[in-house]
């Protein structure tokens, strides 16, 4: 039979672009409020544009948060520290239009039920180390070097925003080689394409990608308009939750109804795709599958998931229906159960705003524990 080939792009961005400033204000709110109110409820949506940040949504705590101060702090670190950024956190005007949440959803989640219906996505396969897919992870990666090289110094004319680009060609489902990467880098005015395209294929793409993974004749594209000196708000307005695909697997797997930045962890948009990622990888990594998606739904108010799938995509090793019971019988998708057991009421959701929520070795990501693997091996007979 002839191989199956094909070629799959993911896109990541870095914590300048103005998308993910919206996404990292939001989740320090959170932050600031699961440090002094763990049982805190916060949905919050945030709008940035050239000289504006609005933030917006539903708060219920017994803390003060000083919004206003929040906002600039995470603007300043991300490095808009300049009035000619068009955007910058010391004259950026703070809009705020926050109120509680709603005590028809919050008579709910009072009782352990969902905070709203949906459909969350968890996904693992064995592409890299990580469990993700090869294109988004390489992706996140260069996005971060980009962000590194800029806030050391070694490439000083790049500005806070960026986006990158990696395709990566599969054969028989496998990654075999990486035959495309597009950078676009803010830069001070007046550089030299050559120059720019030179030192990040120097200073980010080489670093970066393996270079036995590099596919012969490896294209590089960089800044395709010619130019990238106006970026940001200044150029473009953000909004939380516009990067979604980023955020999860670069649209290698599914993705549910809605965003993670911004919501407290009573919020099954955000624990139930964080859970069923974390079930996804021990899946993948006790060698259940090389592939595993699960869907989880919800039906507001209601403690018990709506449903619970499981696929694997012909990569198992026992039949698929035995491994969707072991989950079911091991695993509890309950609201309650998933913030207790991957300790979500604590302030570590900031970070996980830019360069993706999955496959990031931090020990606060404790969905991206490794603690179910024997368990799993030995539910199923391996």
């Amino acid at each position: 039979m002839a191989q199956k080939s094909y070629q799959f792009t993911s896109e990541s961005v870095t914590e300048g672009h103005p998308d993910k400033i919206c996404d990292q204000v939001s989740d320090a709110v959170l932050d600031f409020v699961m440090a002094e109110d763990p049982t805190g409820r916060v949905a919050i949506e945030t709008l940035v544009t050239t000289g504006t940040c609005l933030v917006a949504g539903e708060m219920t705590t017994e803390c003060y948060v000083p919004v206003d101060e929040v906002a600039r702090g995470v603007i300043e670190e991300i490095g808009y520290t300049r009035a000619k950024y068009g955007f910058d956190a010391e004259t950026v005007g703070v809009l705020t239009a926050i109120h509680s949440q709603s005590p028809d959803i919050a008579q709910g989640v009072n009782v352990g039920g969902a905070g709203d219906q949906g459909m969350m996505f968890g996904f693992a396969c064995d592409d890299t180390e990580q469990y993700m897919p090869m294109p988004i992870h390489l992706a996140h990666r260069l996005a971060e070097r980009l962000a590194h090289v800029r806030r050391t110094g070694e490439l000083g004319y790049l500005r806070p925003d960026g986006k990158t680009q990696v395709t990566v060609r599969y054969e028989d489902e496998r990654p075999v080689e990486v035959t495309k990467v597009l950078l676009a880098a803010q830069h001070k005015r007046g550089m030299n394409q050559d120059e720019i395209r030179a030192e990040l294929i120097q200073f980010v793409v080489e670093p970066v990608i393996p270079p036995e993974l590099r596919a012969d004749g490896m294209e590089i594209l960089v800044n395709r308009t010619g130019v990238f000196e106006i970026g940001g708000p200044q150029a473009d307005t953000g909004v939380t939750g516009r990067k979604i695909i980023v955020d999860t697997y670069g649209g290698f797997a599914r993705h549910g109804g809605g965003c993670f930045s911004g919501k407290d962890p009573t919020k099954v948009d955000r624990s139930g795709a964080y859970f069923a990622r974390y079930v996804a990888k021990n899946v993948v990594a006790a060698g259940l599958a090389t592939r595993c998606e699960i869907e989880v739904a919800y039906a507001i108010g209601d403690p018990d998931p709506f449903s619970v799938a499981v696929f694997c995509f012909g990569t198992e090793v026992i039949p698929e229906e035995r491994i969707a019971q072991i989950i079911a019988d091991n695993f509890n998708f309950a609201p309650l159960a998933m913030i207790e057991h991957l300790k979500l009421r604590r302030p570590i959701f900031r970070k996980t705003a830019a360069y993706g929520h999955f496959g990031r070795d931090d020990s606060d990501f404790t969905w991206e524990r490794l603690d179910a693997v024997d368990m799993l091996r030995e539910e199923a007979g391996l």
